[in-house]
């Protein structure tokens, strides 16, 4: 099975300015991987840059069986239909139950069968821990169980990878040993997860492939400890 992720001396820019440079990494199916580094190091602009919401500028660059290199700007939707999206400030919308932001984006991404709609909506919910939450609004949740639904619908399409960004960085230490160990577990299923992170005690918790961005470079550790912090 060929790498979810394969980047080959890549550079990353942000407004013509070179964030990160010679940067080679995969990232396999069902991979747990974690990239650290300090506010402002690249990991934003690296995890933009897989699903083309930042152009690869030099490099080679293959993200979910799309190269980067020659991707067309038709085919952006369908990339990013094969990646999961979490962010770390949830992002749902506010006027919407549980069940409906989910059934919002089938709906946006093609889904047409109601009935195979209804079932899929149970299954994310069983899988995130919310089976009695599809009728709650947003706001009468906690932050955890916000973030649960961030999960939730960055699994609607089956995607191959899960980029998460800074998951946890709203969430009491509780709420984030909870985000993780479901990201943890939906990797075991197959799905490559990559979480970009400052939280070095969640990846004590729940091990995985670390890169370290540091001065421009990434730096790789198979060693899931806090000796990077």
């Amino acid at each position: 099975m060929s790498a979810v992720v394969d980047l080959l001396d890549v550079s990353v820019f942000h407004k013509d300015i070179l964030v990160l440079r010679g940067i080679t990494l995969k990232v396999e199916p069902g991979e747990l991987v974690y990239l650290t580094g300090k506010t402002g190091s690249g990991k934003s602009s690296l995890l933009r840059t897989l699903y083309a919401d930042l152009p690869l500028k030099a490099g080679q660059a293959k993200v979910v069986g799309y190269d980067l290199n020659q991707l067309r700007k038709k085919d952006i939707p369908y990339l990013r239909r094969k990646i999961g999206i979490v962010f770390q400030d949830f992002q749902l919308l506010s006027d919407r139950s549980v069940e409906d932001n989910l059934l919002f984006v089938m709906k946006a991404t093609g889904w047409k069968d109601k009935v195979k709609m209804k079932m899929r909506v149970e299954e994310l919910l069983n899988l995130t821990g919310l089976e009695t939450k599809g009728h709650k609004m947003p706001h009468q949740l906690s932050g955890g169980e916000q973030q649960r639904v961030g999960v939730a619908r960055a699994l609607i399409n089956q995607p191959e990878l899960i980029i998460a960004d800074e998951p946890t960085g709203n969430l009491d230490p509780e709420s984030s040993e909870g985000i993780l160990g479901l990201l943890r577990d939906i990797s075991r299923l197959g799905t490559a997860i990559i979480v970009a992170t400052h939280n070095y005690r969640m990846i004590s918790l729940f091990p995985g492939t670390i890169y370290h961005l540091s001065q421009g470079k990434v730096i790789h550790s198979e060693i899931s400890d806090s000796s990077l912090e």
